[in-house]
Protein backbone atom coordinates (compact mmCIF):
# COMPACT_ATOMS: atom_id res chain seq x y z
CA UNK A 1 0.00 0.00 0.00
CA UNK A 2 1.69 3.51 -0.93
CA UNK A 3 0.84 6.58 0.38
CA UNK A 4 -1.40 8.07 -2.22
CA UNK A 5 -3.72 4.46 -1.58
CA UNK A 6 -3.73 5.01 2.36
CA UNK A 7 -4.93 8.44 2.74
CA UNK A 8 -4.78 10.26 6.30
CA UNK A 9 -5.95 13.36 6.69
CA UNK A 10 -3.45 15.29 8.34
CA UNK A 11 -5.87 17.48 10.30
CA UNK A 12 -6.51 13.94 11.86
CA UNK A 13 -3.08 13.52 12.36
CA UNK A 14 -2.45 16.72 14.12
CA UNK A 15 -5.39 16.88 16.49
CA UNK A 16 -4.07 13.57 17.88
CA UNK A 17 -0.91 14.93 18.64
CA UNK A 18 -1.82 16.03 22.22
CA UNK A 19 0.63 18.10 24.83
CA UNK A 20 1.28 15.66 28.21
CA UNK A 21 4.09 16.19 30.77
CA UNK A 22 5.26 18.51 28.84
CA UNK A 23 5.94 16.73 25.74
CA UNK A 24 3.88 16.04 22.50
CA UNK A 25 2.95 12.62 22.45
CA UNK A 26 0.12 10.29 20.78
CA UNK A 27 -2.38 8.07 22.20
CA UNK A 28 -2.57 4.03 21.69
CA UNK A 29 -6.25 4.34 20.58
CA UNK A 30 -5.48 7.26 17.87
CA UNK A 31 -2.35 5.15 16.69
CA UNK A 32 -4.25 2.42 16.33
CA UNK A 33 -7.04 3.71 14.72
CA UNK A 34 -4.27 5.77 12.37
CA UNK A 35 -2.41 2.02 11.67
CA UNK A 36 -5.57 0.15 10.79
CA UNK A 37 -5.08 -1.98 14.30
CA UNK A 38 -6.85 -2.34 17.25
CA UNK A 39 -5.68 -0.71 20.41
CA UNK A 40 -5.11 -4.31 22.15
CA UNK A 41 -2.85 -5.78 19.46
CA UNK A 42 -0.75 -2.43 19.37
CA UNK A 43 -0.07 -2.77 22.95
CA UNK A 44 0.40 -6.35 22.85
CA UNK A 45 3.58 -6.05 20.05
CA UNK A 46 4.77 -3.16 22.50
CA UNK A 47 5.02 -5.55 25.45
CA UNK A 48 6.58 -7.74 23.33
CA UNK A 49 9.14 -5.43 22.79
CA UNK A 50 9.73 -3.69 25.61
CA UNK A 51 13.29 -3.39 25.16
CA UNK A 52 12.93 -1.00 22.38
CA UNK A 53 10.25 1.48 24.49
CA UNK A 54 12.06 2.44 27.06
CA UNK A 55 10.29 5.74 29.74
CA UNK A 56 11.03 8.65 27.67
CA UNK A 57 9.42 6.76 24.14
CA UNK A 58 5.98 5.63 25.94
CA UNK A 59 4.31 6.25 29.45
CA UNK A 60 1.04 5.22 30.92
CA UNK A 61 -1.25 8.40 31.89
CA UNK A 62 -2.49 8.51 35.44
CA UNK A 63 -6.15 8.53 35.71
CA UNK A 64 -6.37 12.13 36.64
CA UNK A 65 -4.02 12.98 33.02
CA UNK A 66 -7.10 10.20 31.64
CA UNK A 67 -10.23 12.14 33.19
CA UNK A 68 -8.99 15.27 32.39
CA UNK A 69 -8.21 14.35 28.37
CA UNK A 70 -11.60 12.69 28.67
CA UNK A 71 -13.30 15.79 29.84
CA UNK A 72 -11.00 18.35 27.64
CA UNK A 73 -11.44 16.00 24.13
CA UNK A 74 -15.02 15.21 22.72
CA UNK A 75 -13.02 12.82 20.69
CA UNK A 76 -12.13 10.66 23.57
CA UNK A 77 -15.33 10.18 25.41
CA UNK A 78 -15.34 6.84 24.29
CA UNK A 79 -12.04 5.94 26.78
CA UNK A 80 -14.52 7.00 29.78
CA UNK A 81 -15.62 4.21 30.99
CA UNK A 82 -12.27 2.14 29.66
CA UNK A 83 -10.74 0.56 33.31
CA UNK A 84 -7.33 0.77 31.72
CA UNK A 85 -5.29 3.64 31.37
CA UNK A 86 -3.89 4.43 27.82
CA UNK A 87 -0.34 4.52 26.53
CA UNK A 88 1.25 7.82 25.39
CA UNK A 89 3.77 7.34 22.91
CA UNK A 90 6.53 10.22 22.45
CA UNK A 91 7.38 11.25 18.81
CA UNK A 92 10.80 8.83 19.97
CA UNK A 93 8.13 5.68 20.39
CA UNK A 94 6.07 6.44 17.78
CA UNK A 95 8.96 5.81 15.22
CA UNK A 96 9.79 3.00 17.21
CA UNK A 97 6.13 1.08 16.46
CA UNK A 98 7.07 1.31 12.41
CA UNK A 99 9.76 -0.99 13.25
CA UNK A 100 7.23 -3.20 15.85
CA UNK A 101 4.40 -3.22 13.47
CA UNK A 102 5.45 -4.65 10.17
CA UNK A 103 3.12 -3.78 7.29
CA UNK A 104 2.89 -0.72 4.14
CA UNK A 105 0.28 0.73 6.21
CA UNK A 106 2.66 0.89 9.09
CA UNK A 107 5.59 2.28 7.38
CA UNK A 108 3.15 4.94 4.94
CA UNK A 109 1.49 5.80 8.24
CA UNK A 110 4.74 6.42 10.30
CA UNK A 111 5.88 8.99 7.42
CA UNK A 112 2.58 11.01 8.08
CA UNK A 113 2.41 11.16 11.57
CA UNK A 114 6.69 12.07 11.25
CA UNK A 115 5.77 14.83 8.80
CA UNK A 116 3.32 16.24 10.83
CA UNK A 117 5.37 16.25 14.27
CA UNK A 118 8.20 18.16 12.16
CA UNK A 119 5.41 20.56 11.01
CA UNK A 120 4.34 21.09 14.71
CA UNK A 121 7.56 21.45 15.42
CA UNK A 122 8.23 24.22 12.81
CA UNK A 123 4.92 26.31 13.53
CA UNK A 124 5.71 26.05 17.44
CA UNK A 125 9.22 27.90 16.60
CA UNK A 126 7.89 29.91 13.98
CA UNK A 127 5.21 31.39 17.27
CA UNK A 128 8.01 31.47 19.77
CA UNK A 129 9.91 33.38 17.29
CA UNK A 130 6.60 35.50 16.55
CA UNK A 131 6.23 36.16 20.18
CA UNK A 132 9.90 37.72 21.01
CA UNK A 133 9.67 39.90 18.44
CA UNK A 134 6.38 41.25 19.81
CA UNK A 135 8.39 41.63 23.41
CA UNK A 136 11.12 43.74 21.54
CA UNK A 137 8.29 45.96 20.08
CA UNK A 138 6.85 46.38 23.35
CA UNK A 139 9.80 47.34 25.25
CA UNK A 140 10.32 50.15 22.20
CA UNK A 141 7.38 51.15 22.97
CA UNK A 142 7.19 51.92 26.64
CA UNK A 143 8.26 54.99 26.82
CA UNK A 144 6.07 56.43 24.04
CA UNK A 145 3.17 56.31 25.93
CA UNK A 146 3.90 59.40 28.56
CA UNK A 147 5.21 60.82 25.21
CA UNK A 148 2.41 60.51 23.40
CA UNK A 149 0.39 62.03 25.99
CA UNK A 150 2.63 64.91 26.00
CA UNK A 151 2.11 65.62 22.26
CA UNK A 152 -2.05 65.27 22.67
CA UNK A 153 -2.01 68.07 25.89
CA UNK A 154 -0.19 70.59 22.89
CA UNK A 155 -2.42 69.98 20.86
CA UNK A 156 -5.81 70.21 22.65
CA UNK A 157 -3.71 73.80 24.48
CA UNK A 158 -3.68 74.87 20.60
CA UNK A 159 -6.87 74.37 19.82
CA UNK A 160 -8.70 75.98 22.82
CA UNK A 161 -9.87 79.15 22.15
CA UNK A 162 -7.37 81.76 25.12
CA UNK A 163 -9.43 82.86 27.73
CA UNK A 164 -8.46 86.16 27.62
CA UNK A 165 -9.52 88.31 24.44
CA UNK A 166 -6.91 89.76 22.59
CA UNK A 167 -5.88 93.06 22.36
CA UNK A 168 -6.97 95.08 19.35
CA UNK A 169 -3.95 95.58 16.68
CA UNK A 170 -3.35 99.47 15.64
CA UNK A 171 -3.67 102.42 17.48
CA UNK A 172 -6.34 104.70 19.03
CA UNK A 173 -6.86 108.65 19.03
CA UNK A 174 -7.43 109.73 22.31
CA UNK A 175 -8.60 113.74 21.17
CA UNK A 176 -11.76 114.80 21.52
CA UNK A 177 -13.93 115.10 18.77
CA UNK A 178 -14.89 118.14 16.76
CA UNK A 179 -18.58 118.10 15.69
CA UNK A 180 -18.27 118.85 11.77
CA UNK A 181 -21.13 120.71 10.68
CA UNK A 182 -22.60 121.93 7.46
CA UNK A 183 -21.12 125.51 6.36
CA UNK A 184 -22.38 128.90 6.44
CA UNK A 185 -22.88 130.24 3.12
Amino acid sequence: MNVKSAVIPVEMIEKAILFIRNQRVMLDTDLAALYGVQTKVLNQAVKRNERRFPSDFVFFLTKEEKDELVTNCDRLRRMRHSSALPRAFTEQGVAMLSSVLNSERAVDVNIEIMRAFIRLRVLLSAQKELAGKLSELEKQLEGHDEKIKVIFQAIRQLMTSPENPRKKIGFIVKEKQRSYGRLKP
